[in-house]
């Protein structure tokens, strides 16, 4: 039976549907005319019909979900009916599931901000093509526009135009980008943008996607219909006019001028405020500041072009070719939640050419079945072996949120389309980073260094536990080494990924939703520790695992003098759980005295060593070791013990001497913990060479790296008086913590306040345990100063003859770094203002 839709004519006839054209349905013999519009699917018998409004019936998609099932298959599942359709090709139905799931997406949006926008008549119809209603918008360039022409806004790429729906990203529209898009909108930016188009390019509601792609180029990449600015091609004159923009309320003068090549983040020559972002925020211009803050990372037409120079923000036209099979799945919308079978690949005739990867349905076949544009490509990631149904497998990531994974069976081969791939989409000023082994590479948006106003654009690339940086201007920063970050951290709405190095901090912010997961998943994983051997744990900046690193502090904070302290066994439960805990992150175990007792902390250490992959001293070198305590003289034995020192890997050779250093410093207290030198080594030997204790040799060479700790590991006499002057402070801490009372000789620090002077001068008694923020709480407890939403203090070591500075990470322990600092030096607490400032811009 027949049924008249209601408003399908009319939605015919003012607005083009989102996908329309004939799919099979399982149960119906001849195929259905099926329409995507708005937050609806419609059926029909035919064309006729749909033009006739006359359809079969429509599904509200407020409660359907998609799902893909083979190669043209895919099934809209509702409560009351599931409908299994089957497309023409595999390209088709990746359209036809991408536009249902944006009928879903459009049924569960709001309405809220996009009335409000509209409530200005400009913004009522389509900047670019005059559809009427449009729910799109770019927020930098302040344009409304319509689903089609946002389409083609993505593929420009954000660094020209950041799309962003008005019903579905609810958090993007604070107050103050509502009333820019209300001043400004499309009367003002039309103005700018498309003051001069002649009627012979100008694009309509039913224009096609080439004639949009060619037109927005023009307008937005080439600025080739922009009213230009009376000072336009005098860089100098357009920064200046900018600064003096952005303290008034003439957004339309600032979007002229930061629109034909002003900088946002120029200089102004005042030192109190520094930027135009500044300017406008002294000058309480509000919506100034939501428009510089938009378009801070926005690449403006340039100027002029000198012959054969490119745009900074295009992908120069790569020249590489690449041809062959690859088995692919249909492309997805959201990240690879289970691992794909063998049998959900295609095998398809591959072909990168021009800048474009191209799949057929065969190497006979004339058209493609699809294709992606490299200049689209973010991210590429090469999969560990047999991840999926294939031995080798590769994921390509594009800016308009889609993943496409490739197989095959060779390994050579899938290394050769993984190098043809990223040499075609990544920027010449990367390309160092083309000749690593990558795991995964991509291009990011990112802050880091002084300057935390504008966010860069870098490509980044993978490789083990390395993150690999190339910045936008071609700079080479250090890799950052992932086990040895001091904070791992996700801020905001899963938008930011914060790495904490001990002197550099990196943001990482997610433009695109699906390939930013994806990093932040594999940053996190690769961050952790890997496997039951010293290099794969998470490590200290001195290459000592941070697990056994943990363990030591706490235990010479709280147990050099517990009797028995390594002899007593703790609680086997409380033990296997600290260690499951510290082998996960130690990163983020905090051990606390009350919380953790010395003994189940010091059997976690030696459970650690007696079950560490290859052993402290290697499958190598244990039985060298053994053999020295053989050797008579003692002077050839200790060059022997030095010679075997360097044959071990880095890490297990800071290892030993943290360890050593720590049972040194354990003896030291024999008469209190009742553990001497001989005791130490009779608990150590058989842990550290993994015996079952029969063998006195073991034990004889943890006694003699204890006992001849000085002369092997070639300890100075400066390492000596800092390690004695911690043992003391942490003693005389511990003893006045048990009495009760401050006694003589407590260590007592000075720290100044905002700045070194005699008035600002504060003496504060420092525990072995405080960390530079219970020290910030401290001195600004004591002075009565009440911190406020958005200030932020830090405790900083100054330098003053070097004129420099260093915000000490909040987790830091003070008294080693008291230990550290030259006459020169001192502890200051003052505000952050580089944290003020970027908090403006995450």
């Amino acid at each position: 039976m027949a049924l008249t839709i209601d408003g399908a004519t009319t939605d015919g006839a003012t607005e083009p549907p989102d996908k329309s054209g004939f799919l099979e349905l399982r149960g119906f013999k001849p195929k259905l005319f099926v329409v995507v519009a708005g937050d609806k699917v419609l059926l029909y018998k035919n064309a006729e019909d749909h033009r006739l409004g006359i359809g079969i019936t429509y599904i509200e998609m407020n409660v359907g979900n998609v799902k893909e099932v083979d190669r043209r298959g895919f099934d809209l599942t509702t409560p009351y009916r599931t409908f299994s359709f089957l497309a023409d090709s595999e390209q088709e139905k990746e359209e036809w599931v991408e536009a249902m799931q944006g009928a879903i997406s459009e049924a569960l949006s709001t309405l809220e901000v996009a009335e409000r926008v509209w409530e200005v008549e400009a913004n009522r119809s389509c900047a670019d093509c005059g559809a009427a209603l449009p729910d799109w918008a770019s927020i930098n360039l302040c344009v409304v526009i319509c689903k089609r022409c946002a389409g083609e806004h993505r593929a420009l790429g954000p660094g020209i135009t950041k799309v962003r729906s008005l019903k579905m990203d609810r958090k993007v529209w604070t107050e103050e980008l509502i009333q820019l898009f209300q001043q400004v909108g499309n009367a003002v930016a039309n103005g700018f943008w498309g003051a001069n188009v002649p009627p012979s390019e100008a694009i309509g509601p039913g224009s096609d996607s080439g004639d949009r792609r060619r037109f927005l180029r023009a307008k937005y990449r080439g600025g080739k219909f922009r009213r230009y600015h009376p000072l336009f091609g005098s860089q100098a004159e357009l920064d200046r006019a900018l600064c003096v923009a952005v303290t008034t309320s003439d957004l339309a003068e600032t979007l002229a001028l930061v629109c034909c090549g002003a900088a946002v983040s120029c200089a102004t020559g005042d030192p109190r405020c520094p930027t135009p972002l500044a300017l406008a925020e002294r000058s309480g211009q509000r919506l100034q500041m939501e428009f510089l803050l938009q378009n801070r990372t926005s690449e403006m037409p340039r100027l002029e072009l000198g012959p054969g120079e490119e745009k900074p923000y295009e992908v120069p036209p790569p020249t590489v070719t690449h041809h062959g099979f690859l088995y692919k799945t249909p492309s997805m919308g959201k990240p690879l939640g289970e691992r794909r079978g063998h049998e959900e690949f295609s095998r398809r005739w591959c072909s990168l050419q021009d800048g474009v990867l191209s799949y057929y349905e065969s190497d006979r076949s004339a058209v493609p079945n699809g294709e992606i544009r490299a200049g689209d490509i973010v991210c590429l990631v090469n999969n560990p072996p047999h991840t999926h149904g294939f031995e080798s497998t590769f994921e390509v990531y594009t800016e308009s949120e889609r993943l496409y994974l490739f197989g095959l069976e060779s390994p050579d081969c899938a290394r050769e389309w993984l190098k043809s791939i990223a040499k075609s989409f990544v920027h010449p000023h990367a390309e160092e980073l083309l000749a690593l082994e990558f795991e995964r590479i991509g291009r990011l948006h990112y802050k880091g260094g002084l300057n935390l106003e504008r966010a860069k654009e870098g490509w980044f690339a993978l490789v083990g536990s390395t993150l690999h940086v190339s910045c936008q201007d071609g700079e080479q920063q250090e890799p950052l080494q992932l086990r040895k970050l001091q904070e791992l951290s996700i801020q905001g709405d899963n938008e930011v990924l914060v790495l904490v190095e001990r002197r550099r901090t990196l943001y990482i912010q997610g433009e695109r939703k699906l390939d930013f997961l994806g990093w932040v998943h594999t940053i996190q994983k690769a961050a952790s520790s890997s496997g039951d051997t010293l290099s794969e744990q998470q490590l200290t900046e001195s290459d000592v695992p941070l697990l056994v690193d943990r363990c030591i502090d706490y235990i010479t904070q709280c147990g050099l003098t517990s009797e028995g302290i390594y002899r007593k066994s703790g609680q086997n439960s409380k033990t296997t759980n600290l260690l499951e805990m510290l082998r996960r992150d130690a990163r983020s175990v905090c051990l606390k005295e009350g919380e953790h007792h010395v003994d189940d902390v010091a059997n976690t250490l030696k459970r650690f060593f007696r079950d560490l992959g290859d052993g402290l001293f290697t499958r190598r070198w244990g039985q060298d070791w053994l053999r020295v305590t053989g050797l008579e003289d003692k002077e050839l034995k200790i060059e022997e013990y030095r010679r075997l020192l360097g044959t071990l890997p880095m890490v297990n050779r800071a290892t030993l001497k943290a360890l050593i250093n720590h049972l040194f410093r354990v003896q030291r207290f024999s008469g209190e913990n009742q553990m001497n030198t001989h005791n130490l080594a009779i608990v150590f030997g058989p842990t550290l060479f993994q015996t079952d204790g029969k063998d006195y040799k073991a034990g004889r060479v943890v006694e003699d790296l204890i006992s001849h700790y000085v002369k092997i590991f070639n300890v100075n006499d400066q390492e000596m008086k800092k390690q004695q002057d911690e043992i003391t402070a942490i003693m005389k801490m511990r003893e006045a913590a048990s009495s009760g009372t401050q006694q003589a000789g407590d260590f007592i620090c000075t720290v100044y306040l905002e700045e070194k002077k005699t008035e600002a001068e504060q003496h504060v008694k420092i525990p072995a345990t405080m960390t530079a923020e219970e020290l910030t709480f401290e001195i600004l407890d004591r002075r009565k100063i009440v911190m406020k939403e958005k200030d932020y203090w830090s405790c900083f070591e100054v330098n003053e003859r070097e004129e420099a500075e260093r915000p000490l990470h909040y987790s830091e322990k003070v008294l080693p770094i008291l230990h550290s600092l030259g006459t020169e030096s001192c502890l200051v607490v003052k505000k952050q203002m580089a944290m003020e400032n970027m908090l403006i811009y995450l």
